[in-house]
């Protein structure tokens, strides 16, 4: 069997069953470049005018939370600088032995002063505008069907990862007996052959510009496209998939939810108290810089994870790549409040380092604005992609299709 035209019907029918997928991430990733902007737009109330003055610790914001929701539990806080969202879960009723319906899943308040800014099921748009934002970024993460939905983008990148390298080979001459070709008296080079794949006959017929199209525009960005394929396996398949591959080659690649087993059962009243924990990760965390040298630039999170039973305490730090956010962790052991891990996004160990720079290209957090519009644009280029694909395959499909009804004919 000839190696081309296998490679071709691979690639052809790849391409056909991610085409819905990719149309979607590509068109909400899109929008997902200016999130936090789009967010302000429709929904400006969930967001309280930047102070001087510091914000609130995780332990008070916990504490008035808690005043304002008496049945629920925040097991999450994370910090913008101009809101506070905090993951609220249910307590039990003691009365019936169910959970107290507190029909939201996630509070906002002002990181200043502890006012409640708004409250919403996080992503459910049925909720309105509130939710739109939030709503758009599950359509990406796992199109807005929660886990299944992750597994099938999951999938669905990691065949994308895999198509880039065969998308990329089909667009190279075909192999020839000899280094050169002779054309109308003159021989061509091999890069010379190649040549015409990188540009788009514009004077050229529909079919022509679509398919060239399909093929420069594959080629131009392929670099992009392989690193976004690429980091959509490691958030949607991290421990199934991306976890043992970046191990496999980096051998040194750590994250507390691939290292640490789950817990025989959730520990729902840890020995270490959250404030204490908190207390104990900012000292270790200051600890580690001094140690490691590195500058902590901000704090942005605190949570509690029962089922594995640690805290994890998360900074931006002069070690991180991204501009807004950040992954300089510190992990804490409920039981005892001894380190169990820190992470630096950068510098310590190369897997982690790599992660680091595919999660901020992916997110469009590095490189300031112009990045992120060369994001939105490359979203709608994936669009692009999957849709000159089809055309291709719908025009030789009704071409073969033609042959076979003229033989039947004949």
């Amino acid at each position: 069997m000839k190696i081309r035209p296998f490679w071709v019907v691979v690639h052809r029918y790849a391409g056909l069953a991610m085409t819905v997928f990719l149309i979607i991430v590509g068109l909400t990733g899109s929008l997902l470049a200016f999130y936090s902007e789009l967010e302000k737009l429709v929904s400006p109330q969930l967001f309280a005018p930047v102070s001087a003055s510091a914000r609130l610790s995780p332990p008070l914001l916990k504490a008035k939370a808690e005043l304002l929701v008496p049945q629920g539990n925040v097991v999450s806080i994370w910090l913008e600088h101009d809101a506070a969202h905090l993951d609220v879960v249910p307590l039990t009723n003691a009365a019936n032995g169910k959970p107290y319906e507190l029909g939201f899943t996630q509070l906002i308040l002002n990181p200043y002063t502890g006012e409640e800014l708004g409250r919403r099921t996080w992503g459910a748009i049925s909720e309105g505008w509130i939710n739109l934002m939030p709503f758009v970024y599950k359509l990406h993460y796992a199109l807005a069907l929660d886990e299944i939905g992750g597994w099938i983008l999951g999938i669905t990148a990691l065949v994308w990862t895999l198509d880039c390298f065969v998308g990329f080979y089909l667009t190279l001459p075909a192999a020839k007996k000899t280094k050169t070709v002779a054309v109308a008296g003159e021989t061509r080079s091999y890069w010379q052959r190649w040549a015409p794949a990188w540009r788009i006959k514009w004077q050229g017929s529909s079919y022509r510009i679509n398919f060239d199209l399909h093929r420069a525009g594959g080629l131009w960005l392929w670099a992009m496209l392989l690193v976004f394929a690429w980091s959509s396996v490691y958030m949607n398949l991290s421990d199934t998939v991306y976890a043992p591959v970046t191990r496999a080659v980096f051998t040194d690649y750590h994250e507390p939810w691939i290292d640490f087993p789950d817990l025989d059962k959730p520990l729902e009243q840890p020995p270490v108290a959250w404030a204490d924990a908190y207390r104990i990760a900012v000292n270790l965390m200051d600890q580690a810089a001094k140690r490691q040298g590195f500058a902590i630039e901000a704090q942005l999170g605190f949570r509690y994870n029962p089922a594995k039973g640690f805290y994890v305490y998360t900074v931006r730090s002069s070690a991180d790549v991204e501009e807004k956010h950040g992954s300089t962790r510190m992990v804490i052991d409920a039981n005892s409040g001894t380190q169990k891990l820190l992470i630096l996004p950068t510098g310590q160990y190369a897997g982690n380092t790599v992660t680091s720079w595919l999660a901020a290209l992916h997110m469009a957090d590095v490189f300031g604005m112009p990045y992120r519009i060369f994001v939105c644009v490359l979203g709608l280029a994936i669009v692009m992609l999957s849709v000159t694909g089809v055309v291709i395959w719908l025009k030789k499909r009704r071409a073969r299709l033609h042959s076979a009804a003229l033989r039947e004919g004949g």
